[in-house]
């Protein structure tokens, strides 16, 4: 039984229309990186720049979510689903056409904020439109459209660079979004509903002061990894965390205030509190941590080492958003039946092919020919793996969330991805370039990078087994979902 009367037909057209939405916003996190340094030769970027264009969207994107996913709560949610879809638009039309580095820059970190106002939107829609194991299938699809879309990135750059060229085609990785919000825009306009009216004083406050202090919060935490490149990079960066620490207490001491105060406060106590949605946040935050990276450094291996192109360095990806799109459409039928099991299996799936992913680097570096098929098999069993995880835990992690919270909630959980995401790539980047600068060769450096991400994906699966045990000890009877 759902929690709208909305059709059923009619939620399942509101999803597709999330599902896309939400492919193009992610597929923006890395379809770009086989496209710098196309865009260095075009417009003589520098690194600062070049970094601007890929940290400035995951930190803007990153930075909105916690506020687009309390303004969706309190009654904003398809007033900010339409404004997050034309402003992406806007955006990638200004960075497709930006005439210099800065104004690239610049359009960039307006694209990753009108991805942060989308995103909670669409996780939002999903607690309010579905309940049950319905809500576990649509969750499944989103997850299928996160891991698909991540990894389809380097692929898609590539194919758009060998069909127009290294001159502009960096371009074209920017524009191709507006055709397809072009298609999405009317749908979203007749489909989205708005939040279902509520009662009482609660949704009227909007703890502003909390919004900003978790701004502050996230920017100083997410800013000296996504600044990180691994090549002489300032020391003093890292002062930010001892900011964002700083803020963070005075964050809690005001959230907890207002809580009593009005019972509108933006970390909500009531969803923080449940032990299910914690360990869903630090296990998400720590696959991402892992799971991201591994592209990240088998691209800088196939194309800077092995020589490569884009496009067949993307080819490689392939397998892996192929079969975690599948296994993640089977998996959200599943997670009702098998709940946090089947998020432990994938992890056990994910470690199984990153360390043969590791072997086969350490072993076959050397050999071109042999290397990209060995390593796309090793990214299948990955992939088959990530698909039990993304969405399945996320399902989890909001299960017992009140559908009042689910914006703010399920922005959370996307910041704890974010965050994770840009501290594994910082450490995997200096640990890569770090072991080239010693002297090791590119396989061995490669391989050093790619036992970071197993170890994250190891912490990952440390959450989950310690989740597993503490649902089994508190089951009651026709609990299920929570075994």
């Amino acid at each position: 039984m759902t929690e709208t009367p909305e059709p059923d037909r009619q939620r399942w057209r509101v999803l597709a229309v999330c599902l896309a939405v939400g492919f193009v916003s992610t597929l923006d996190v890395s379809i770009v990186n086989v496209a710098l340094p196309s865009i260095e030769s075009s417009l003589d970027a520098g690194p600062s720049q070049l970094q601007l264009v890929v940290a400035g969207y995951t930190l803007a994107f990153g930075l909105t979510l916690v506020p687009a996913g309390r303004l969706g709560d309190a009654g904003a949610r398809r007033t900010l689903f339409i404004v997050g879809l034309v402003g992406f638009a806007l955006f990638s039309l200004a960075s497709g056409l930006a005439p210099t580095d800065d104004l690239l820059g610049l359009a960039r970190l307006l694209q990753g904020a009108s991805a942060g106002l989308l995103n909670p939107q669409v996780v939002g829609l999903i607690q309010q439109l579905f309940a049950g194991p319905e809500r576990g299938r649509a969750f499944g699809l989103f997850g299928a459209t996160i891991g698909v879309s991540t990894a389809l990135g380097p692929l898609l750059g590539g194919l758009i660079l060998a069909i127009v060229g290294s001159a502009d085609g960096w371009r074209w990785v920017f524009l191709v979004n507006i055709p397809v919000i072009a298609v999405l825009l009317p749908f979203a306009w007749r489909l989205v509903p708005p939040p279902p009216s509520r009662r009482g004083t609660g949704a009227r406050h909007l703890d502003l002061v909390g919004l900003a202090l978790l701004a502050v919060v996230t920017v100083a935490v997410m800013l000296p990894f996504v600044t990180t490149t691994g090549r002489g990079d300032d020391p003093a960066r890292w002062w930010w965390l001892a900011l964002g620490a700083a803020v963070a207490v005075v964050a809690v001491a005001w959230e907890r205030r207002y809580q009593r105060r009005t019972g509108a406060a933006v970390l909500d106590p009531g969803v923080l509190g449940l032990s299910s949605f914690r360990n869903g946040a630090l296990l998400g935050m720590a696959y991402f941590a892992g799971f991201t990276g591994i592209f990240l450094v088998a691209t800088l291996f196939l194309q800077d080492e092995v020589g490569y192109t884009p496009l067949q360095s993307g080819l490689v990806a392939m397998p892996f958003a192929v079969t975690s799109g599948v296994s993640a459409w089977f998996s959200g039928r599943a997670v009702a039946r098998q709940g946090r099991r089947l998020v432990v299996v994938g992890l056990l799936l994910v470690l199984a092919g990153m360390t043969a992913a590791d072997v086969v680097v350490r072993t076959l570096g050397d050999e071109p020919e042999v290397v990209g098929w060995a390593l796309a098999g090793a990214l299948l069993v990955a992939g088959t793996g990530s698909g039990m995880v993304i969405a399945p835990n996320q399902t989890l992690a909001l299960a017992q969330v009140p559908v009042a919270s689910a914006g703010v909630a399920g922005s959370m959980l996307q910041v704890g991805q974010r965050v994770g995401a840009a501290v594994g790539i910082s450490v995997i980047l200096s640990v890569y370039y770090g072991g080239l600068a010693s002297g090791v060769d590119a396989s061995r450096a490669t391989g050093r990078a790619m036992l970071v991400t197993i170890g994250l994906v190891a912490v990952a699966l440390g959450v989950g087994l310690l989740d597993l045990r503490s649902r089994r000890a508190q089951r009651r009877p026709g609990v299920a979902a929570d075994a």
